[in-house]
This record gives structure tokens, sequence and C-alpha cells, in this order.
């Protein structure tokens, strides 16, 4: 068997694993099912609580009508140039191409000069320009949102307090903005700029869950939206978001403190064979080389890479809870 007849039959296995995992990811009947009786619960339904559900969905389907959700309708350039925001850095397209590009350049010339064959200098290559860029943006992202979500809580109290002692909504977002610093300070800063130059609060706060998009602040903005829509008090409905946001955030750790034996294992079982070839190749370069310039170990090696990712990505998917 040659070397393309082995990569057509990795190729092939690659594909029917994805279209069987595409196959099980289906919609599920029963939520489907389940969805359609409580719309027509609460269509028929002469309680006060199933109108007052009924009319708070009308609310968010006419505000997810009006406002598209972050990456609808735009292309790939505009959602890096939102993800680049959304690191808190100031940085452009044009040098995230340039890093990108650079790592690719760098890597694949010293595979090359190794003596690699040119098909792994440039997988490699292109593995490492284009996702470690990516991994960073995602880790900052990651990381950013976390501080945010952390102090989310206080600012909806101090915008509870604020409302409390007669400040009107906009006014207490401005003592937001300039009380509480980081991502929170900075975010609720942004809104304030846009409500003065004449955008609507609802759009100035929508363009922030845009760009954050965190469930923790769409429930916000969906209060301030039907509070708008209904009327109420608008301290008291933030004032039981706030404790929801607590309560979400507690619930967060204790899945966290639950589910790391499992994270922990993953990571063991993951870098377990980088650690083992690293060891045997700094002992015994001779029986590992062969990895880089024998065709065959090459696609062995990388049938390997690809379906340790998959094996990777399933656990990751294992320990990810939904809250």
């Amino acid at each position: 068997m040659d070397m393309m007849q082995v990569a057509i039959i990795a190729t092939g296995g690659l594909v029917f694993v994805l279209l069987v995992a595409y196959a099980l990811m289906g919609p599920s009947q029963a939520k489907a099912q389940a969805k359609r009786l409580e719309n027509l619960k609460f269509r028929y339904s002469d309680s006060a609580d199933a109108k007052m559900q009924a009319q708070m969905k009308k609310v968010v389907s006419a505000r997810k009508r009006h406002h598209r959700p972050a990456g609808a309708n735009m292309t790939r350039i505009e959602s890096l140039a939102i993800r680049l925001e959304k690191t808190g850095k100031k940085w452009t397209i044009s040098q995230f191409f340039y890093t990108a590009g650079g790592i690719f350049t760098v890597v694949a010339l010293l595979l090359f000069l190794q003596g690699a064959p040119i098909f792994l200098c440039l997988f490699v290559g292109s593995a490492l320009g284009f996702g470690l860029p990516h991994l960073i943006v995602g880790f900052l992202i990651k990381r950013r949102v976390a501080k945010f979500t952390a102090k989310f809580p206080d600012a909806i109290e101090l915008l509870v307090r604020g409302l409390r002692s007669g400040l009107p909504v906009t006014e207490t977002i401005g003592v937001v903005a300039k009380e509480i610093d980081g991502p929170v300070g900075e975010e609720f800063g942004k809104v304030v700029d846009r409500i003065k130059i004449g955008r609507t609060m609802e759009d100035s706060l929508q363009e922030s869950a845009k760009r954050l998009d965190t469930p923790e602040f769409k429930f916000f903005c969906i209060t301030i939206a039907i509070q708008r829509e209904t009327g109420g008090n608008l301290a008291e409905t933030l004032s039981n978001l706030a404790n929801v946001l607590r309560l979400r955030g507690q619930m967060k750790l204790k899945i966290k403190a639950m589910s790391s034996e499992s994270k922990a294992s993953a990571y063991i079982v993951g870098s377990l064979p980088f650690i083992v070839f690293g060891m045997v190749y700094s002992i015994n370069p001779e029986y590992l080389a062969g990895f880089f310039y024998e065709e065959r170990l090459i696609i062995a090696g990388l049938g390997g890479l690809t379906w340790m990712s998959i094996g990777v990505f399933i656990m990751a998917k294992m320990v990810s809870f939904e809250i």
C-alpha cells in the first residue's frame, strides 16, 4: 500500500467520523415538541403569570428581529475585527495578519532547514501561523470576559443604588463607568459615549452586548428592554438580576470544582504522548528521526495527531456545562 492509498483511507475515515458526528448533532424532536406545547400554554392560558411570560416573549422576539446577533451578515474580516476589539487591546487586522505570516514563515523555514519535507513544513507552519494567534486572541477574550462577569453584579448594584436615589438610568450608567475600573467601566463608558452622540440607550447597550457576547450582559439588556415596554420598578428588577448573576457565578465555581479532576485527567492524557516523544527523542534522536523525513511515518504521525485532537475535543465537551 503506497502513500497515496494510505492518505485516501485516512481522509475517508476522517470524513466518515465527521459525517456521523454531524448526523448525531441534529435537532431534538422532544425539545421542539416541548417548545410548541409551551407556546400553546402561553397563548390560551388565563393566568396572569402566563400572560406576563407571553408578553416578555413578544418583547424578546421583537428585540431579536430589530437587533441581529453578532456575526450575522458579516464577513470574516469584520468578525475578526470584533474579536480583536473584544480583547481590549488596540490591535489592528493588519498587525494580526503580519504576525500570523511571520510565524508561518519562521516555522516553515526552520523546519525546511532541518531537512523536513515541504509538505510537513507547510502543514506545521500553517497550523502554528494561523492557529497560535487565534489561540492567543481567544485566551485574551476569555480572560477579559471573565473579569467583566466577575464585577458585573457590583455594577448592577451600583445602578440600583443610583436609581433608588432618584438618578436617571443614563446618569447611573455614567457613574458606573467612572467608579468601576476594568472591562466593566470601559464598556459602560462606551455606552455613555454612544448615548452622547445621539444613539438610543437600547441600541448602545445592544452594541456592547454584540461585542461582549455574554449571557449576563444580554440578561441586563433584555431586562432594560422589557422594563421600557411593560413598566415597573427598574431598581427592584435590577436588584433581582444582580442576585441571579451572583448565584450563576457560584454555580459556575461549583461546576468548575466538580469537573477539575476530569479536566486534570484530560490534560495528562493529552500531553503524555508529547512528553514521551520528547523524552525518547532527547535520549535517542535517531530512533524517532524518521517522523521528520519518512513519508509513511509523517502520514501516521499526522493521523495520530488528528485522532488525538478529536479525542481532546470530545473530552472538552464532556466537561463543559451550560448554565
